[in-house]
Order: structure tokens, then C-alpha cells, then sequence
């Protein structure tokens, strides 16, 4: 849960003139045309499925639904889907916003370089290519495609996950994903002449590409289930290590899959100089334990850094047995210590960074580290030597978020990006010597900064708290409550919203809307504590501070209930699942995407009892049952209650967030909704969390999400035209 210029639009001088004509035409009190009527839904069956909790009988009609190899439940999805696609194409600026979509989403977009072996690699995409390219060249020759993944099949949904180098750059490693699917396949090839060197290693999840020299490679994944692969419980994650030239069977399993070592995720990586296996376990998405072993001598010992899984640690590199270790143990705001590999318990750490008020994360590269700090969730850079001392701040051009700078100790050139909600990601390149950051490629959005504002506000929640949220809009925003108005939420598993560009919500700004990000707790803004005071009994706290978000906007007259969508995904559609059952009154537009709303049976699905630092589990005790039961969207819908408007988002091949969270809460809502605000379930086929999804269908879910939202806030017409 853990998948970071100029407008050139007729009219847009008339922008405060249309603003104010299509907002009169909004008035949910004479505008009906967004109803729908309740027979026009499907029939969903309701079974006779009881369960028994702590002696409490807890009805689940819809259990058929999580069946994802059922005939009934494709056939149910299908009719969803017609009735959904059915009012969607009612929409007269349907096909508008997403031409306008794809006008502004067409530039060519490249990723920061990195060297491997005698090549330098990016990413690159022309515009509207469905995945991104991996190009290369050879010192100043001319770049040549090295692995398009829009070759590997028509539709463009088998993606590229990761790519890895062995250490001297003659041979590769890339993972695909199919359909969206977390399992993956492993491709091994001659980096020279892009050739497969055998047979694919399969059945690949949760991963990493981790080369020990050129002789193979460590990955990590689970057995594979009974049942369906994309549903059924995966319960022990083990690493493993595949040699070159031998059969995937008999890759031995290097850590985990005994009762001793149960993990439900684990992960390998090798120290750039090739000399150690850093091995760390986990039994949830917070929390690890930590090993190491010399590849230099055959048949070493695993040696124990950490043997509990209470504190987030792991190694970012070592100069001979030294280690450099970064930990929240005794450090809620992460430090930095070092060890020697001989005794590396934590009783022999010694400070090398010491905490401070602000979270630390670091990145090393060209001999140095960079340590970003998170002050109120934007970034601040420094450069460190390998001694400890502070060289230099890395100077920002503004409020927003620095991308992490890194690269081999032998690079004299590092590169990194810089964003924020109204600013397109900038290329930046970092000369180590000369101690220099300049410019290195500007983006090529079609989109004005200069217009638009992005300003950080802090607000009060429930229990007096100060939460920050960073709101975005065109300059010259007229304050009168009229302004359509998404408020996106995450809140979870120590997840920071650090401010970045989305080509998809300039179309939203570009239409005078108003886009607000709070950065609630149980993200990790402000370290383990903030983290933990939006965890299991303290769920709550996060759904009181995304309504203090929404209050706070209205009482500013930013926007009003009629106006104001909430928005969010996975974790954050559970937020917009549980806000809008709690306080339907409060918003005009609800869309939970991929949302984990079942909380009773969220830790049968897949990995999702690694989820329980976040959430705990029906099962832990009658507390956290009650709890649980208490803000669980699925059981949270009451018959007779008018609920905004909303479109639940999934997709079939969700193997992370399985799309019977959605199903189920859809059917209630559909069966219980008072009114006639519509309760549609889009279901995306042949795509998963999100993770790989193509550009065509990400551009149409904007668009249908973009158009859902302005025609049941009651815009008759855009609020700014565009082209036809």
C-alpha cells in the first residue's frame, strides 16, 4: 500500500464571467439533472453469509462478491459498469475534458540519467506514449531505445516495474507487470545486445532486483496461492537466490519460510561495492528487523543487527566494515549512526546525524550524503561529507519537494527534480566538484505557473491539534463558496503528501478550481509520533482531521458543501469511504478509489494482514472488533440516508486492495442511498492498484472522474471552455 506553459485556451479572459454564470447554474436546489433512479441499478444478490465475532452475529450479504473467478461476479461487473458508462456518456463535456486532457498531458517528458557500466540510461516518454522508454547512449553519441515497454503488448498494460544493472553494467534484470497484477515476471538479458539470456523467473512479487556481481541476483516473493492468485491470502514472503544458467526450482531460499523466520515481507539489497547482503524482515508495513552477510566468504553467517521489528532501520552504505545506518529506534524523527559489521548491535550505534525536530531521510551519491528534512511537509536539502560535517544547503527554487539525489560514489554529476502542486517537475543537475546546481531540463507542460498560487494554511482539528494543507488555485480566486473544490486525503502507514505536480489536476486548476492536500495524521510529516496518533484505536484521528480539512474550507469560503468533492485512494479511499458515511451531509462529491473498505475482512486478502500496524484486526480482541466495526465503511451505510454523490473506482485485477472492498460497499450504497444522488461503481478491466496503468487510461479515468464531479456539483457547461 505501501505504487513519488502557457495556456493557450479561447476565452480564458472571460474566465471570472463563465465562472460565475456556470456557478448559478449549479444550484443543487433547481438542478436535477444528475439524478438518478434507484431501479436503474443492477440487482445484486444478497446472501445469507453470517459471521460470529466475539459472540456478536455481523451480516455479510454480499460475501459472493469477493469470488473474483465467479461467472456471477463478472456478470455483476459488467452490468456495473454498463450503468455507469451509460451516465457517463450523458455527460456533454465528457469527450471535452478528456481531448483537453490529452492536449496537456502531450510533451515530451524525461527522467533524470544514471549511469551503468559504459552507458547513461533515462526514461523518456514522446507524450502520449502508453509507457515509458528506456533510452541510452555511449558517451556523447546519440540516444538508442533500449527497452520499450509499449512493445510488450498492444493494449499497453504489461508495464515495466524495475530495472536493475549488474555491478560492472553487462547484464540487466527487469521485472513486467501484467494487467496491473503485484506478481511479477523477471527478465534477464545482455545489457550490450539486449538479449534474453534464459527462461523468465516468475511468480515474483514484492521485489527488489538485488545483483551479486554478475553471477545472479537475489528476489524476494511468496508461494503461490490456492485459489485465486489475485484474492487468497499471501501470508510468507521469502528471499531468494537465482545464479545465472541455472533452473528458477532451484533457486535456494536464503531467508525466511521457517516458523523462526516468518515474514510477511522481506526484502535483499547488496552494498554498491558488492561486498554485503543487507537483509531485512518485516511481520507489517511499519517495523523490521535487520541482518547482513559477507558474499565475499562463502557460506557466512547471517549476523543480527536488529532482532525485534520495533523500529523502522535499514543500511544506506558502508566503507569497509563500517555501516551507515539510518532508524527511528530511540529517534522518532530518524538519525543517522554508524557501526562496525563485527558487533552491529544497537548498543555499539553511535550518532554520526543526530535527530532533530524534523524528519530526516538520506540518499547518498559522489562521496557524499544528502539529508532532506521535512519542515511542515515541504523539503530542505543539505550535503554532508562522510565525516559528519554539513557542507551546504541545496538550494530550492521554492515551497515544494526536492526528489531523492543519488548515484554511485564514483559520479562527479547527481540529478534531481524539484515540484509542487503548481509547479511542472524541473530537472536539476548537481556537479559535485564545482559544488554547482544548475538547470537541466525544464518541463515541457503546457501550463503557466505564473498563474496560479500554492499556499500552505494550518487549521485546527477536533481534538485542537494544528494540521497544515497546502491549497491551489488560479491567482485572483474569488473567495464566495462557488468554487469547485477537491480535497484530497491519504493519512496512513507513515505515507508523507509531499507537494508535486499533476498534469491532470492543470486541467482542474485550468478551470478555476480549487485543489487542497492536508497532510493528515498517521502519514509521516512529522515522524513516528504523527505516524502512530493515526493507528488502530487512533484511526479516528484521521477522519476528524480530513473533516476539519472540509470545514475549515467552507468556513474560509474557499467552497461550500454543494461545491466541495473529497478524494482519495486505497488508504485514502477507506478515508473517503469512512467521511462520507459519517458526515454525508458535509460533501456534494464523494470518490473513493480502490479503497480498503471492508475492515472486518480486509487481513484475509492477499498481504493485507501486514496492514494491522495501521489498523489492527477484528480478530485482535473485542476492542479493536468494536472499533473496526465502528468507521468500516461496508457496515457504515444506514438505509434512508442521502449520501453525496459518488463513484466508487476499482480495478479487476487489484491483487494489493482486492476489488471486493469496492463491490461490497458500492451494493450497499446502491441498496440503501436515500435520494437520487447517483452511487456509481466504475470498474477498470485488466488493471490493477494503479501502479503501470497506461496513459490512455489514466487520461479517460480523469476525464470521467473530472466530469462525474462537475456534472453533480451541477455545471451545465464547463466553467472555462475548451476546444471541441
Amino acid at each position: 500500500m505501501r505504487l513519488r506553459k502557457k495556456i493557450s485556451l479561447l476565452g480564458i479572459l472571460w474566465l471570472s464571467f463563465l465562472l460565475s454564470a456556470c456557478m448559478e447554474n449549479g444550484d443543487h436546489q433547481t438542478n436535477n439533472m444528475h439524478q438518478i433512479d434507484l431501479s436503474e441499478y443492477p440487482d445484486t444478490r444478497k446472501g445469507e453469509v453470517v459471521d460470529r465475532y466475539f459472540d456478536m452475529p455481523i451480516a455479510d450479504p454480499y460475501r459472493w462478491l469477493e469470488d473474483d473467478m465467479s461467472s456471477e461476479t463478472g456478470a455483476w461487473v459488467m452490468a456495473q459498469n454498463a450503468v455507469t458508462f451509460g451516465y457517463l456518456n450523458k455527460i456533454p463535456y465528457r469527450e471535452n475534458i478528456k481531448k483537453r486532457i490529452e492536449t496537456l498531458w502531450d510533451y515530451e517528458k524525461v527522467g533524470a540519467p544514471f549511469k551503468e557500466g559504459a552507458y547513461t540510461y533515462f526514461y523518456k516518454n514522446s507524450g502520449l506514449q502508453n509507457q515509458y522508454v528506456v533510452y541510452r547512449f555511449a558517451g556523447n553519441g546519440e540516444p538508442e531505445v533500449f527497452l520499450d515497454p509499449n512493445t510488450f503488448n498492444e493494449e499497453g498494460t504489461t508495464s515495466l516495474s524495475t530495472l536493475s544493472f549488474s555491478q560492472d553494467g553487462s547484464l540487466a534484470a527487469y521485472s513486467i507487470s501484467e494487467a496491473g497484477s503485484d506478481w511479477r515476471k523477471i527478465i534477464i538479458i545482455d545489457a550490450e545486445t539486449k538479449q534474453s539470456l534464459e527462461d523468465p523467473v516468475v511468480d515474483v512479487k514484492f521485489s527488489g532486483i538485488a545483483w551479486n556481481g554478475q553471477d545472479g541476483f537475489f528476489y524476494s516473493s511468496y508461494d503461490k496461492p490456492e485459489g485465486s492468485e489475485l484474492s487468497a491470502k499471501t501470508d510468507q514472503h521469502k528471499l531468494y537466490y537465482h545464479k545465472l544458467g541455472t533452473a528458477q526450482q532451484k533457486d535456494p531460499v536464503i531467508f525466511g519460510g521457517t516458523p523462526e523466520q516468518k515474514r510477511r515481507y522481506v526484502g535483499g539489497d547488496v552494498t554498491e561495492d558488492g561486498r554485503y547482503l543487507v537483509i531485512s524482515g518485516a511481520v507489517s508495513t511499519s517495523g523490521n528487523d535487520l541482518y547482513v552477510k559477507d558474499l565475499r566468504i562463502p557460506n557466512a553467517p547471517l549476523v543480527t543487527i536488529l532482532d525485534d521489528t520495533s523500529s523502522e532501520t535499514y543500511v544506506i552504505n558502508n566503507v569497509g566494515t563500517k555501516l551507515y545506518i539510518v532508524t527511528d529506534r530511540d529517534a522518532p524523527n530518524q538519525r543517522m549512526v554508524t557501526v562496525d559489521v563485527a558487533n552491529p548491535k544497537p548498543e555499539k550505534w553511535k550518532d554520526f546525524i543526530a535527530e532533530t525536530e524534523h524528519v530526516l531521510s538520506a540518499s547518498t551519491g559522489g562521496g557524499y550524503f544528502f539529508i532532506e528534512y521535512m519542515v511542515d511537509a515541504v523539503s530542505k536539502v543539505y550535503q554532508y561529507d562522510y565525516q559528519g560535517n554539513q557542507l551546504r544547503e541545496i538550494t530550492l527554487p521554492g515551497m515544494g519537494s526536492a526528489s531523492t539525489i543519488s548515484g554511485k560514489r564514483k559520479d562527479t554529476k547527481l540529478y534531481y527534480s524539484f515540484t509542487n502542486y503548481n509547479t511542472p517537475p524541473t530537472i536539476f543537475e548537481l556537479d559535485t566538484q564545482e559544488n554547482t546546481s544548475a538547470v537541466f531540463k525544464a518541463s515541457g507542460a503546457k501550463f503557466s505557473s505564473d498563474d496560479y498560487i500554492s499556499s500552505q494554511h494550518f487549521y485546527t482539528s477536533e481534538d485542537g491539534v494544528e494540521i497544515p494543507m497546502m491549497i491551489t488555485h488560479k491567482k485572483g480566486l474569488v473567495l464566495d463558496g462557488k468554487n469547485p473544490t477537491i480535497l484530497y486525503g491519504y493519512g496512513g502507514f507513515n505515507i508523507s503528501l509531499m507537494p508535486s505536480f499533476s498534469i491532470a489536476n492543470a486541467f482542474w486548476l485550468e478551470q478555476g478550481g480549487v485543489y487542497a492536500v492536508p497532510n493528515l495524521r498517521g502519514g509521516g510529516e512529522y515522524g513516528k509520533q504523527w505516524h502512530d496518533a493515526g493507528t488502530q484505536l487512533n484511526k479516528q484521528n484521521v477522519f476528524d482531521d480530513f473533516i476539519a480539512a472540509a470545514e475549515y474550507l467552507v468556513d474560509t469560503n474557499y467552497t461550500s458543501r454543494d461545491y466541495l468533492a473529497i478524494n482519495g485512494r486505497s488508504n485514502g479511499g477507506l478515508l473517503v469511504g469512512a467521511v462520507m458515511t459519517q458526515r454525508p451531509d458535509l460533501m456534494g462529491v464523494a470518490l473513493p478509489g480502490v479503497g480498503v473498505m471492508d475492515m472486518l475482512r480486509y487481513h484475509t486478502f492477499t498481504a493485507g494482514a501486514g496492514w494491522a500496524y495501521d489498523y489492527g484486526t477484528s480478530e485482535q480482541n473485542l476492542e479493536m472488533f468494536e472499533y473496526l466495526k465502528g468507521y468500516s465503511p461496508v457496515h457504515n451505510v444506514k438505509q434512508g440516508v442521502a449520501y453525496p454523490a459518488t463513484m466508487v473506482t476499482t480495478g479487476d485485477h487489484d491483487d494489493r486492495v482486492v476489488p471486493a472492498h469496492s463491490f461490497k460497499f458500492a451494493a450497499e450504497l446502491q441498496a440503501k442511498q436515500s435520494g437520487h444522488n447517483p452511487t456509481l461503481i466504475r470498474i477498470e478491466t485488466n488493471a490493477g492498484h494503479g501502479a503501470g496503468t497506461p496513459a490512455s487510461k489514466v487520461i479517460q479515468q480523469y476525464a470521467d472522474k473530472f466530469s462525474f464531479t462537475f456534472f453533480n456539483m451541477g455545471f451545465k457547461e464547463l466553467p472555462v471552455t475548451v476546444e471541441k
